[in-house]
């Protein structure tokens, strides 16, 4: 699933080919995906010049002027800048042609993925983004902050920094990697935490999802580029991914297990 390093780098990547392209016509291939009356998303869209694209840890927000399309990726959503005349390929549900000859298509094998249109001044309103946390770098987030959170919940660690109205933007990648850097066990329940070790996390939150942005987020089995972006961040992992190779700290072999139903990497040794 992209977490919100490679969100940032979809929406960087997007906004050099779509920003003042406009919308001519909408095709609409598998509908679920639109979580808006249909007749009202394409009679809304048709005509709309894209003004900017941002980011609310994993939506991306495509402002439209008094509108806006706001997109959840999912599992293995992707968009893809295609030339009009291209065939449209097995996954691609939802087409949005634009003026210039190009297509913006959104492909979805699990057709996990989520479009909200809704007015720009409500975007800040959807059920969906008032629910979420702070990002992991945020300058408000603090250790205060994620201990009031989790310091009374019997759930493990891992699970909470999962929960997007506790952090906003972590996945199972970089959650991973932030308790590894924080020397925390991902199981150990959320009452077990200090608040020295809530500060670890903030840190070590922060710190990666921020260089992980720099190199464009990861590209492993679970997320690839689709807009010619690779990422590079899956070089600088140390858990994610890594079982049964040696930890790079310690030498002792990475362990795999699951927390939450969630697939897990740690360092027996180096996580207490």
């Amino acid at each position: 699933m992209p977490e919100i390093a490679e969100v940032r780098t979809v929406k960087s990547a997007l906004k050099k080919n779509i920003i003042g392209k406009t919308i001519k016509d909408i095709n609409i291939i598998y509908p679920n995906i639109i979580k808006t009356d249909l007749d009202d998303f394409k009679s809304i869209l048709i005509g709309k010049t894209f003004k900017d694209i941002t980011t609310i840890g994993k939506w991306l927000i495509f402002n439209l002027g008094d509108y806006s399309l706001v997109s959840h990726l999912r599992m293995e959503g992707k968009y893809y800048y295609r030339k009009n005349s291209d065939d449209i390929e097995k996954h691609e549900h939802i087409v949005f042609n634009l003026d210039n000859g190009y297509d913006l298509r959104y492909k979805d094998v699990r057709k996990f993925g989520v479009m909200i249109l809704c007015k720009t001044n409500e975007v800040m309103n959807l059920v969906e983004i008032k629910k979420l946390g702070l990002e992991p770098d945020d300058n408000s987030l603090n250790e205060d902050y994620l201990y009031n959170l989790i310091h009374k919940s019997n759930k493990s660690i891992k699970e909470l920094l999962l929960d997007q109205s506790i952090i906003n933007g972590l996945g199972n990648i970089y959650v991973d990697e932030v308790l590894f850097a924080s020397h925390i066990l991902p199981m150990r329940c959320g009452n077990s935490i200090s608040k020295e070790e809530c500060k670890s996390i903030v840190n070590e939150a922060s710190r990666i999802i921020k260089k992980a942005t720099l190199c464009g987020g990861c590209t492993i089995r679970s997320y690839t580029s689709s807009l010619g972006v690779e990422g590079t961040y899956q070089n600088y992992l140390m858990v994610h991914t890594k079982e049964g190779e040696n930890c790079k700290i310690c030498g002792t072999k990475i362990k795999k297990t699951r927390v939450g139903g969630r697939g897990t990497y740690y360092c027996e040794n180096c996580q207490k």
